[in-house]
């Protein structure tokens, strides 16, 4: 049974998902949420200024999604704020659904994946937050999509390229956990803004997402937030989500730098900065702006088509790509 779009006050899902400029990533977005069985929701597109066909495209082709069609960029967290206010989160209850789902465009979802995720939270009500096993279109992990908070000692070792080194190191590779099974279940620190599932209570008691946070950042921000008043955030490695990642980002690739490293020295003063050791908040201070430097110059040698964000390489969608 394919889902009908009812009433927004009885609905499992309010889906939002911020595009810019990758109109047929989120043409193929689209059409896999709305082959999802079993499950009711209604999605907002908010456009963020896009100077391709996005907009006319959801509006032809998906007449059932709202469209917000913003005159500016005001960035992934401003994006998806409104479109979260448009279905219904505002100051006032009741929420519009039971929860909300933000949802990148280069995502693609099997035809039980929200579902299986609803079924999910329903089972953990301690769970404020939860996102699913991110596969990038060979079927490797996004690494992204468990993580630790980025304190001072972590935020080090991955900057420092221990992380990397010792990636089977439970102290030494929190930032991205891969000393995990990626098959298992676990309670992390936070999950991607790529796929996050989020409890429509939580957000009641938390608000929406910090937009002093341009590009990144905003996810773990209000991971944080949701953690600070109690809320548990999960993996949930039984549903797969195709994601193909940076498509937006590449477009401009050096301004995705600055805000990569802008967002980790806000996330730090914001969370960590009062807490820690003056000479440890220097030395990570340093690391940052020469983190950023170095990615600044990598990027601008790098050929047009492997532009991105740190050492991430974007990938096109290729005939053949894995689906689910």
């Amino acid at each position: 049974m394919v889902c009908a779009i009812i009433p927004l006050e009885v609905l499992d899902l309010a889906i939002v998902i911020v595009s810019y400029n990758v109109s047929s990533f989120l043409e193929g977005c689209l059409r896999s949420l709305y082959a999802s069985q079993g499950i009711t929701f209604q999605v907002c597109v908010v456009d963020n200024d896009s100077a391709d066909d996005s907009v006319d495209m959801v509006k032809k082709e998906f007449p059932q999604a709202v469209v917000v069609a913003s005159a500016i960029n005001g960035g992934y967290a401003f994006g998806n704020n409104l479109g979260l206010k448009r279905l219904g989160y505002t100051s006032q209850p009741p929420p519009p659904a039971r929860y909300a789902l933000l949802l990148n465009p280069d995502t693609l979802l099997g035809p039980h994946s929200l579902k299986d995720m609803v079924d999910f939270m329903d089972a953990h009500p301690e769970a404020g937050v939860a996102g699913p096993k991110l596969v990038r279109p060979d079927g490797s992990l996004d690494l992204a999509c468990r993580r630790s908070f980025p304190t001072p000692m972590v935020a080090l070792c991955q900057m420092l390229g221990l992380a990397k080194l010792f990636p089977k190191s439970s102290h030494l590779a929190r930032y991205n956990l891969t000393y995990l099974d990626p098959d298992a279940m676990a309670e992390v620190d936070s999950v991607v803004g790529a796929f996050m599932m989020v409890r429509s209570q939580t957000i009641e008691e938390v608000g929406l997402l910090g937009e002093e946070f341009f590009l990144y950042g905003e996810d773990l921000d209000w991971a944080f937030r949701i953690k600070e008043k109690g809320w548990k955030v999960y993996y949930n490695p039984a549903v797969t989500v195709v994601h193909y990642k940076g498509e937006s980002s590449r477009q401009y690739s050096q301004r995705a730098n600055r805000e990569f490293y802008r967002a980790m020295r806000l996330f730090y003063r914001k969370h960590y900065a009062k807490g820690t050791f003056f000479l440890l908040g220097w030395l990570i201070t340093c690391a940052i702006y020469l983190g950023g430097l170095l990615a600044y110059l990598r990027n601008l040698l790098r050929p047009q088509r492997r532009k991105g964000v740190g050492s991430a390489r974007s990938i096109k969608r290729p005939k053949g790509a894995l689906e689910l």
